[in-house]
């Protein structure tokens, strides 16, 4: 794993989010496409639960149970996190959407900064847990990756949007989707 590498992903990918979240109305960051379907809205208050009470903060977790070999937190459990639940929970569709937009950006440079200061992480490090073992180098990965899938499923919302404003007209020349 390339620390530089995923680093740099993970900031590309928040250039991402900021472009496919500009100019979206609080109305339109609420549409669902259908009832078992995530709103904008929703996907930004996922992100944001996700920066502060996961990724951030089970990475930290991980990385902090390597360096205090005499404070192994081996026997502690990482605090409890239900992404599909908080949905519902939190009023995700419900929140105002540039409020939401604004406490993510402000999160994930918390993050970057604090991802920037890391110094010679062990990225082999494992905290062993009740789902099975995690390396901090699994954790990194996955939070990249997960910006990724959440950018599909920005782009894919955008193009709803764009299929439901072009009506009548019809789009099929741009390509298959």
């Amino acid at each position: 794993m390339e620390f530089k590498t995923l680093y740099q992903e993970l900031t590309k990918s928040t250039e991402m989010l900021k472009s496919l979240l500009a100019g979206i109305s609080q109305e339109e960051a609420q549409v669902k496409q259908s009832p078992g379907k995530w709103s904008i809205l929703e996907v930004i208050c996922h992100l944001y639960d996700e920066e502060r009470e996961d990724f951030r903060e089970h990475l930290d977790f991980i990385i902090s149970t390597s360096l205090n070999a005499g404070l192994r937190r081996q026997d502690e459990e990482w605090h409890p996190i239900s992404p599909f639940a908080w949905v519902k929970l939190r009023k995700y569709n419900q929140q105002n959407f540039t409020k939401m937009r604004n406490k993510f950006f402000s999160e994930r440079e918390k993050s970057l900064r604090w991802l920037k200061s890391l110094r010679k992480v062990d990225w082999e490090a494992e905290y062993k847990r009740r789902l099975g073992t995690m390396s901090a180098g699994d954790m990194f990965s996955a939070w990249v990756a997960h910006d990724n899938l959440h950018v599909r499923q920005l782009v894919e919302l955008r193009r709803r949007y764009i299929e439901r404003i072009t009506k009548p007209y019809k789009i099929r020349y741009a390509g298959d989707w």
